[in-house]
């Protein structure tokens, strides 16, 4: 007989072979308003706002990008990745912030979505290994049977670590991954010593690393950690949109596009006193010395701008065969969940 956690699990299984259609007995979202030819209301949807792959969305917003491009966005929080991306399958939204191996996985299962404009060119996550009770560590074979937090399975930092581990011939079952959604909780497991290891963003990775509990074994925070982990570009947070949308209303979409690519700019120059003028007070959590810290190791994490890198859809296609949708890559037209159109017109105006 299945425990309860175990039925959980089998029944999120069989509703992702199904197409998720457990989504559809949440409540209902309201519908997002229709397009006008002229100053379009723009709603996009996202599941996290205050992390750190979403800031160009978040610099884009507070600084009047959007207006400035003569759409007005309303940036719209969701429980969690599905149901953002739910809303805008529905229509309920014009837009998602999400990962692109999102965009994949849902293109695998039937649905005709594209990437626009990149936000982060590598997924921002550390995998470390606690300090007090992995003290031995010495190699990646030495995390079999250990206890690894993420921040949910099937999430980036859940493929991250997977990709990470197989790298040292570890398979997904040979560790005990724990999912801890809530920054606070994962610390204090981790400090608790409820952790072994742990696969997690910024701040919070640099927070355990200031205080010497962390030992970092791969960093996916720079250009050349990630090369590492992926041996490449791998394409992280973007505005997708479904290739409808993007057909039916370009200029929209570039204006999106525009916005985003001008926050992008302003993120290569951004000093610590231009964070503070612009990024809500809450994102700090209390610290603001922190969350400079963890600005600053993951710089270079930022597109440059807004286009896809060459090699990344095929790396990022790789992840979610190898882990998510096995044989995927044989079932879809990979060109056809990115455009780069937008975001290269938005680099020749803003000199990005």
């Amino acid at each position: 007989m299945l425990k309860r956690r175990d039925w959980g699990r089998a029944v999120a299984a069989a509703a992702l072979a199904a197409g998720l259609p457990e989504l559809r007995a949440q409540p209902v979202v309201p519908p997002a308003a229709p397009l006008a030819r002229s100053a379009p209301k723009l709603v996009i949807a996202v599941d996290n706002r205050t992390d750190f792959s979403c800031l160009p969305l978040t610099i884009a917003d507070r600084l009047g990008y959007f207006a400035s491009e003569g759409v007005d966005v309303e940036v719209r929080d969701f429980a969690d990745a599905s149901q953002a991306m739910q809303a805008l399958l529905s229509g309920a939204v014009h837009a998602v912030s999400a990962h692109y191996s999102s965009t994949i996985a849902w293109q695998v299962r039937g649905h005709s979505l594209q990437s626009f404009v990149l936000q982060g060119r590598t997924p921002q996550i550390v995998v470390g290994v606690s300090t007090k009770t992995f003290a031995d560590y010495r190699q990646l074979s030495d995390l079999r049977g250990k206890r690894v937090g993420v921040q949910a399975f099937g999430s980036p930092a859940h493929r991250v670590a997977r990709a990470v581990f197989n790298r040292g011939g570890l398979r997904s079952d040979d560790v005990q991954f724990v999912a801890l959604p809530n920054a606070w909780a994962a610390i204090s497991a981790f400090r608790n010593g409820a952790l072994d290891a742990i696969s997690y963003t910024d701040p919070t990775m640099t927070q355990l690393e200031q205080a010497g509990e962390l030992k970092v074994v791969a960093d996916t925070r720079s250009v050349r950690g990630n090369a590492d982990v992926f041996g490449g570009p791998m394409p992280s947070a973007c505005l997708c949109a479904t290739s409808g949308f993007l057909t039916q209303f370009p200029r929209a979409s570039q204006s999106m596009a525009d916005a985003m690519v001008h926050a992008l700019k302003w993120l290569q120059t951004a000093g610590p006193s231009d964070l503070i003028k612009v990024v809500p007070e809450r994102y700090f959590q209390g610290d603001r010395s922190l969350y400079l810290a963890a600005f600053n190791r993951a710089r270079e994490a930022w597109s440059p701008d807004g286009l896809m890198p060459e090699a990344g859809p095929e790396i990022a296609a790789r992840l979610v065969a190898q882990f998510d949708e096995p044989g995927s890559m044989d079932r879809f037209d990979l060109p056809s969940t990115f455009t780069n159109v937008f975001a290269r017109k938005a680099k020749a105006r803003f000199r990005a």
